[in-house]
């Protein structure tokens, strides 16, 4: 397999496919096919993003005035400390003293002025401190939001979206928030009020020199600005580009042992170079606007620095001004200058944080699963009378995947479904418990159209058993009672009997306290499976689905997962999905679809009767595709 160029893996890991798609109704996408969020060049409007990062503080306004009136202290009592300094000079200069006078004021301003810088220690300390509080409050509110957002959001999303991408918004994005509501905000905030300060207690001591330090104010804000805007366009590459490289990294260190299997370890390494270069690339270029911007201000500032020294040198000698007063000058100059660097320093965070928020908002902004209809239906007492009435769907509205599907199924019954891959069979189960929802037709459990339903009742009564397991972290016990958190002990002991899962369950090491790692590593893949066998019996769900729930084990083991699955599906209305022909020769009924449409149908002695797709596939005559 030759490596893809950059274009296809961003395309792949960080496409502009993803969140459209998944904003889209039933048109959009099906499972698999786009695959990632991406943002396009520079924040569309990073005013409006900032303004909503910004509300995420508003909440506590209380807190915020104190660290406002907190940061107003820390800056009165500095500037109070620095002004200070000009009758301390001016007496030290002042011949007409004598040395013991000179060394009595002295000392007595230096004990006011360490008592003001003191009160300063402490206004600081309560400002930062107040600050980190309400910014990390936010912060776990932001990152409530998301995870909130994500439980909510249909099986489109998932379907079209990288995980490693989707990753990358919960840490390096919020990360990058964080650092800016920690810093970047209480920067912003108080070198404003720095800068309004220092420029009153200039125009106080000599306006004369305040307008020639006035003068480079434009020079900072404009390079600061032009600066501003390159930085912004490559720190949002950076973080898209970050993306994609955690979306690969995930999907190959998952798929590890595919990869092994074909060699393709070569490719990867490639492809990930690619990826990696393109991230180092938009890094190089974030970081070298976002740090040049330090030093261009700080330079500028030493040039008004220079010659505010310069000139005020010059008003003592020919206009009298008191040397403590161009002392004091020089140093509110520095301070003027101060806030404006350290603003321009966090610029790169700033714009950093910026974009990882509008990667966050997208996802924020997706519309959810579609609400409950008002006055809908509770699924308290669901029976499993299940009808496809003339069902018409397709992921693509230019595709239609189900043409005119119509089926009864009624509980005790076990509906398969079988043809080729592509054909549409798992489809239907998507359909049933409405992560899709149809363009055409009907689907009723007991009379009642599905979408009348409470969407969570719907899926309560809809047990399902897959082909892929997934199992998290914690004990056997656990995951079982994963189908119904409320189950007692008994019931997950019960259900696991059920699905013939209890005796290799009581030969681990702990039994049902055996703790499961890595997505059931230390299982067997018919462990696994039975497991999720027993999770599905746990629910009680009066209709179960099986889709491919055996094609992944031996025959020895999917017969003795047959047993368990056998004693599941009494009185449960069950549909499965199998490509093992063999497996569904006790079925009530069996659909064969191919192209999204089912061409025949009855059980497994009148389709052989009938000898047409169903008698050529089970003989081997023509096999699955």
């Amino acid at each position: 397999m030759a490596a893809r160029n950059l274009e296809e893996l961003k395309k792949q890991y960080s496409g502009a496919s993803g969140l459209d798609s998944a904003k889209q109704g039933p048109g959009g996408p099906g499972p698999g096919r786009g695959r990632g969020m991406h943002a396009h060049g520079k924040p569309k409007n990073a005013k409006h993003t900032m303004k909503r990062l910004l509300s995420y503080l508003a909440i506590y306004k209380i807190k915020l005035i104190f660290v406002l009136v907190f940061m107003i202290g820390s800056t009165a009592t500095s500037l109070a400390g620095s002004y200070m300094l000009r009758p301390v000079i001016n007496n030290l200069t002042d011949a007409d003293k004598t040395v013991s006078e000179r060394v009595s004021y002295l000392i007595m301003m230096i004990a006011i002025m360490l008592g003001i810088y003191l009160v300063g220690v402490a206004f600081t300390y309560m400002q930062q401190r107040t600050m980190l509080v309400i910014s990390q409050s936010a912060i776990e509110k932001i990152r409530n939001d998301l995870f909130d957002k994500i439980q909510s959001l249909p099986v489109r999303f998932f379907d079209n979206n990288s995980t490693g991408d989707v990753m990358s918004r919960f840490t390096n994005d919020v990360d990058n928030i964080s650092m800016m509501l920690d810093n970047s905000v209480v920067s912003l905030i108080s070198g404003t009020i720095t800068l309004i300060g220092t420029l009153f207690m200039m125009i106080y001591t000599n306006i004369w020199l305040t307008m020639i330090t006035l003068v480079f104010s434009p020079i900072f804000i404009l390079g600061g600005s032009a600066i501003g805007k390159m930085s912004r366009k490559y720190y949002t590459s950076q973080q898209e580009a970050l993306g994609a490289v955690n979306g690969y990294i995930e999907e190959l260190v998952s798929g590890q042992k595919v990869v092994k299997v074909f060699n393709h370890e070569h490719v990867c390494v490639e492809e990930f170079s690619t990826l990696n270069e393109d991230l180092r690339n938009k890094q190089i270029h974030a970081q070298f606007w976002g740090g040049v911007m330090g030093p261009i201000m700080g330079n500028t500032s030493q040039i008004s620095y220079s010659l505010t020294a310069g000139i005020g040198g010059i008003l003592c000698v020919l206009r009298g001004f008191d040397v403590g007063g161009l002392t004091i000058f020089v140093n509110f100059a520095r301070h003027f200058s101060m806030p404006i660097n350290t603003i321009s320093q966090q610029m790169a965070t700033i714009f950093s944080a910026l974009a990882g928020a509008e990667r966050v908002f997208k996802v924020l902004d997706l519309d959810p699963e579609p609400a409950d209809r008002e006055n809908a239906v509770s699924g308290d007492n669901i029976k499993g009378h299940v009808i496809l009435d003339d069902v018409t769907f397709g992921y693509d509205p230019d595709k239609t995947i189900l043409k005119n599907i119509s089926l009864y199924a009624k509980p005790g019954q076990k509906i398969a479904f079988v043809g080729s891959t592509g054909a549409g069979k798992t489809t239907v189960t998507n359909l049933l418990n409405r992560f899709y929802d149809i363009q055409e037709g009907r689907i009723t459990i007991d009379g009642v159209d599905i979408r009348d339903y409470k969407m969570d009742d719907l899926r309560r009564n809809i047990a399902m058993v897959l082909q892929d397991t997934h199992l998290f972290t914690g004990t056997v016990m656990d995951n079982i009672r994963y189908g119904r958190l409320d189950a007692t002990d008994d019931e997950v002991i019960a259900a696991a009997k059920t699905a013939s899962a209890h005796s290799f369950i009581m030969r681990l090491s702990d039994g049902y306290n055996t703790m499961i790692e890595g997505d059931g590593a230390n299982l067997s893949q018919g462990q696994r499976q039975l497991l999720n066998i027993a999770r599905a019996a746990v629910s009680k769900a009066p209709i179960l689905v099986l889709d491919e729930a055996t094609s992944s084990v031996d025959t020895r083991t999917e017969r003795h997962i047959e047993h368990g699955m056998d004693r599941l599906m009494k009185e449960r209305t069950t549909f499965v999905i199998a490509h093992r022909l063999s497996t569904v020769r006790n079925a009530n009924a069996i659909m064969v679809l191919e192209h999204g449409q089912i061409i025949e149908r009855g059980d497994h002695d009148d389709l052989l009767e009938q000898k047409g797709r169903y008698y050529e596939l089970y003989t081997g005559k023509k096999e699955l595709d």
